[in-house]
């Protein structure tokens, strides 16, 4: 199991939740799943990443560059615990929780 941290800014980018947090997908094979809420105090995305497969860091670090680089949020929250979902997956779910969260 490791654990990775990731802090974000998206000079310019705001959020603006619907509601206090959304929760997609489910810990399985193959799949992950994304707890994502509104932080307070300013810009910061942080994300944390709680995965059974190691040494997967420049992969996590690029999807979720992708992620803040198509939806530029500011002041989230984000906890994914994952079992090996590929990048696909990933990115498919941070897209859910985000449009979950905010309606965009």
């Amino acid at each position: 199991m490791e654990h990775l941290d990731f802090d974000f800014e998206a000079p310019g980018g705001a959020t603006a939740p619907l509601r206090p947090y959304s929760l997609v997908g489910v810990v399985a094979s193959g799949n992950l799943e994304v707890l994502m809420q509104a932080a307070p105090g300013g810009g910061l995305c942080r994300f944390e990443v709680d995965t059974a497969a190691d040494g997967f860091q420049a992969s996590w670090q690029a999807v979720i560059a992708d992620f803040m680089d198509r939806h530029r949020p500011a002041g989230l929250q984000v906890s994914i615990h994952d079992h090996a979902a590929s990048p696909a997956v990933v990115s498919l779910r941070l897209d859910q929780a985000y449009e979950m969260l905010t309606g965009k």
